[in-house]
This record gives C-alpha cells, sequence and structure tokens, in this order.
C-alpha cells in the first residue's frame, strides 16, 4: 500500500503493547491542528450573531447598523461558501505537492486579517463589501479541511485514527461554542459588535505564529520527534517509499460507489449543520423571543454538547475497533447512523414544538446538533479508510459538494422564511433538514465501505515489477490481512 505522498503501505498488525507512552509530537500536532480549527470557526461562525447585533436598530449604542432583511442577511450568510467550494479541490492536491503546513499558515492568516477589517468594510460599502470579503475568507479556508485531513494522513497511526482525527476536528465545535457564547457579551459591551471580528481575529493571528514554530508536514520531516515515536507512527502507517509521485485517479474517485456514499453523507450532514449554524441564533431571537445574551449562550449550548460527545465517541469506536468487536465499516456505519438519525428524530420534534416552549426547543436543538458529533467516527474520517494516499484530494472534492449545500441552505431559509417569527415557517426548515439527514445516511450505509480502494495505489512501474517479482511467497501488495485501525 501507499501514503498520501505516494508512499508504500504495507499494514501490519496493530501492537499497542510497543506504543510509546506519554504525550508525543503527534499529540501536540493534534493541539495545533485542534486549536486552528476552533480558530477557523471562530472566524465561519462569528457572523451569525453579530448580524443580529448589526440589524438590531433598538440597540442603543453607536455602532453602525444595517437595514437587511431575511433574504439580504442569508446572502449575507452564505456568501462564505461561495468562495469556499472554489479551493477545495486545488487544495487537495497543493497540500500533497507542496505541504499542508504553509497551506495552513497563509489559510488562516489571511481569514484572520480580513476578520479584523470586516467592521471597516461594513462601515464603508455595507453588504456589497461585506459579502466580497466573506467570499475570500471562504477561499482562504478553502485549504484548511484537505490540508488537515493530509497531515492527519501522514500523523495519525491506524490504531488511533479515530482518536486523533476526533480530537483535531473537534476543534470546530469548540471554536463554535467559544464564538457564540462570547458574541453575545462582546456586542452588548463597550466594543459593540465590530469586537466580535476584531478578537476572533487577534486569535486567528497567535495560532499561525505558534503554527509557524510547531507545526510539522510529517515525522520525517518534524526536527523534535524522537527516533521511537517516528518509527511507531512510520511502521503503523508502512514501509515509506520517499521518492514515488503520486497521480491522482479522478476517474476512479468519481466513479467509485463507497466515494459516491461518502460524498452524499458529506452534503447531507452539511445540509443540517449549517442550516442549524447560520440560523440557530435568529430563530432563538424570534421564536423563542430571546435577548441576544441568552441567545448567544443557548446558541453554543448544542456545540458544547457537540464537543464533549466527540470526546465520548471517538476511544469508543477505537476500543470497538482495536479489540475487534466491530469491523472498520460497522462501527464507520453505526457512527454515522448515530450522528445522522437521532438528529433527524430530534428535529421533526422540533417542528411540532409549541412557540414559549423553550426548554423543550432548546433540548431538542441541543439533541440535533449535539449528537451529530457521531459522523466525525462516520463518514469524516472514512477518506483516509478508502485512499490514504488521496485523502487530501478526497476530502477536497467531498467538502466542495457539501459546502454547495451550505450556500443553498440559508438561501433556502430566505426562500422559505416571510416572516421569521412563525414557527409554521420554521417547521418547513426542520422538515426539509430531517429529510436530507435520512437520504444521506441511507446512502452511506447501503454503498458505504472502510476498506483500502485498489485505486489507491499508483499503477507501478518497471522497478516496481521487478520488486514484486522477488517478493517472498509471490506476494501481491494488494494482498492484506484485514488489519484493526
Amino acid at each position: 500500500m501507499f501514503n498520501c505522498c505516494g508512499r508504500r503501505y504495507d499494514y501490519r498488525p496493530i501492537d499497542l503493547a510497543h506504543q510509546p507512552s506519554g504525550l508525543g509530537v503527534r499529540h501536540v500536532q493534534t493541539l495545533l491542528l485542534f486549536f486552528g480549527l476552533t480558530v477557523a470557526y471562530a472566524l465561519r461562525v462569528n457572523l451569525s450573531v453579530a448580524i443580529v447585533a448589526m440589524v438590531d436598530k433598538g440597540s442603543k449604542n453607536d455602532f453602525d447598523h444595517f437595514d437587511w432583511n431575511e433574504q439580504t442577511k442569508s446572502v449575507i450568510l452564505s456568501s462564505f461558501f461561495w468562495g469556499y467550494v472554489v479551493t477545495q479541490i486545488p487544495a487537495g492536491q497543493l497540500a500533497q505537492r507542496v505541504g499542508a503546513k504553509v497551506l495552513l499558515l497563509f489559510s488562516l492568516g489571511i481569514c484572520s486579517t480580513l476578520a479584523v477589517l470586516t467592521p471597516l468594510f461594513a462601515h464603508l460599502g455595507g453588504d456589497k463589501l461585506v459579502i466580497a470579503l466573506r467570499i475570500v475568507q471562504g477561499l482562504s479556508q478553502g485549504f484548511i479541511f484537505p490540508s488537515t485531513h493530509t497531515l492527519l494522513s501522514k500523523w495519525a497511526p491506524v490504531s488511533e485514527r479515530g482518536r486523533l482525527g476526533t480530537y483535531c476536528y473537534a476543534g470546530a465545535q469548540f471554536g463554535t461554542v467559544i464564538m457564540l457564547a462570547s458574541s453575545g457579551f462582546l456586542a452588548s459591551s463597550s466594543v459593540g459588535w465590530p469586537g466580535i471580528f476584531y478578537v476572533s481575529g487577534a486569535a486567528g493571528i497567535a495560532w499561525t505564529v505558534a503554527w509557524f514554530f510547531f507545526g510539522g508536514n510529517s515525522p520525517v520531516e518534524h526536527g523534535s520527534i524522537s527516533a521511537e515515536e517516528r518509527d511507531f507512527i512510520e511502521s503503523s502507517l508502512g514501509n515509506q517509499d520517499h521518492s514515488k509521485k503520486i497521480v491522482t485517479p479522478w476517474k476512479a474517485i468519481f466513479t467509485s460507489a463507497p466515494m459516491i456514499a461518502l460524498t452524499v453523507a458529506h452534503c447531507s450532514h452539511n445540509w443540517g449543520f449549517w442550516t442549524l449554524l447560520t440560523e440557530m441564533p435568529t430563530f432563538m431571537k424570534n421564536v423563542l423571543d430571546l435577548d441576544i445574551k441568552s441567545n448567544a449562550l443557548l446558541s453554543s449550548l448544542p456545540y458544547l454538547v457537540m464537543w464533549v460527545l466527540s470526546m465520548v465517541f471517538s476511544p469508543i469506536s477505537d476500543f470497538l475497533i482495536n479489540r475487534q468487536y466491530l469491523s472498520r465499516e460497522t462501527s464507520r456505519k453505526l457512527f454515522n447512523t448515530i450522528g445522522l438519525w437521532i438528529p433527524m428524530g430530534a428535529l421533526l420534534g422540533l417542528a411540532f414544538v409549541p412557540k414559549g416552549e423553550i426548554d423543550l426547543a432548546v433540548a431538542l436543538l441541543t439533541t440535533a446538533v449535539g449528537i451529530n458529533s457521531a459522523t466525525y467516527l462516520g463518514f469524516q474520517v472514512n477518506h483516509i479508510d478508502l485512499a490514504p494516499n488521496h485523502a487530501g484530494t478526497m476530502m477536497g472534492i467531498t467538502n466542495c459538494a457539501a459546502n454547495i449545500m451550505s450556500i443553498i441552505a440559508p438561501l433556502l431559509v430566505g426562500l422559505v422564511l416571510h416572516d421569521a417569527t412563525d414557527p409554521v415557517q420554521w417547521r418547513t426548515v426542520f422538515y426539509i433538514a430531517a429529510g436530507i439527514y435520512f437520504f444521506g445516511n441511507l446512502v452511506f450505509i447501503t454503498l458505504g465501505k472502510a476498506d483500502i480502494q485498489p485505486w489507491n495505489e499508483p499503477r507501478p512501474d518497471k522497478k516496481d515489477d521487478d520488486t514484486e517479482a522477488a517478493r517472498p511467497n509471490n506476494q501481491s501488495t494488494t494482498e492484506r490481512a484485514d488489519y484493526v485501525d
């Protein structure tokens, strides 16, 4: 087999007894990626709460306020994804060729700087300049997930893949929690809604400095890693042939049934996730009649639960797989089902919550968002299961398609909601999201796989053919045991 840069993978049974004890450089990389995604999502969702204050002309402060209707707000909230989808697939290719570290550095550096400039842009050009700025922020953040997946395919031993991948991506929920919880206080304070952008932008700039000094492309290139830990990671991933050049098998990827299932699952997840993330503050203000401070705190609660549950689900998944209680494929489908179909039921329940039933509505919203964290052990790491060689590019493909849904979802909400205080109109929004959750997971459990696909491996050249002929017992590189992950 081969790793994400065209290197050979010869998977071996996992020897957990020889796993290095204590914290290692791979854990530092995971922590840095965790905080990187924390900042990235803070920069994405800062506008979701800020826009409530930006259009609140009843506010008694001296900051700019804007006369934006629901349709205009929906366009502004979705504009980030117009740029975001464009750079996804190129990002996966660039991460493989030039290294993911530098891509993450520039991605979050640019996005953070633009966040600091958002209040100025809003003052000078209103909605048009804000939309343009958010498009550029989306373009810059399009490199984040493909780069992160590329890094995980190099740093995460197969026995820790689910755990380290989940810990890393849990930063998205942590950033959402921090931003939503603090935004209401910032907007109500002396710094007003512009402070939301200043704080999140400054945090991003601080992260880029830390990443510049401590981030690494791979164990081989990192100067501080111990020989023991490097050997553990590389022996887990297989013998590496650094001379191999990878060629992306585009036709095989786009026609692969497991890849199609993965893409559909990713799309369905994004539709529901971003519908709730971008519209929950508006729902809480207009339907539940909550002020901006209560709105921000309660809006962050579901993402706090999501973050906590991701830490609960990930060791359970790795335990079930490593102890061989479940196959990797069964585990991926089980957790994906938990992460999409339980939230589907919560959304259907939310559609019938009477106006004024705040506790019940918040409980259902928390369930719909919080349980969604199980998908990190489902489709989210499935790219690396199917083809570690192409994990970054595959994440770029599925994330591109999924974030087209992130564009459409807020726009559809804007079309459905002529009166944001009408629970019946919100019911339609929740019906649509529930139906998409159902369909996406149905496709994943029907067509999804979790074993390495034949198109993961580059076609051998003459030298490879000679090596293959000399292999003992004529064992092919495509023949392997179904080793635990």
